[in-house]
């Protein structure tokens, strides 16, 4: 059985949906850093934090959705 480690590269390979949601959540959490090196926020810099991290989970639930739909289909083949 492959590891998460072993399907991300995998699924970096195959599919360009994983790719782009990985750059995007990379993305997102480059905005997130440079956000919270400020001190204070004002409450539409607050917003946007919140925003950001709503985005950045729903991008890294997607891509585990992902590893797991790779998961099953890898132990259906086995199965064969």
């Amino acid at each position: 059985m492959l590891n998460d480690n072993r399907i991300m590269e995998l699924l970096r390979q195959a599919s360009m949906e994983f790719r782009e949601l990985e750059e995007s959540h990379h993305r997102l959490d480059a905005e997130l850093s440079e956000l919270q090196k400020r001190h204070v926020l004002t409450p539409q810099e607050e917003m946007v934090k919140k925003q950001i991290q709503k985005e950045k989970l729903a991008k890294k639930d997607k891509m585990a959705e992902l590893i797991r739909l790779y998961r099953e289909n890898e132990g259906r083949a086995a199965a064969r």
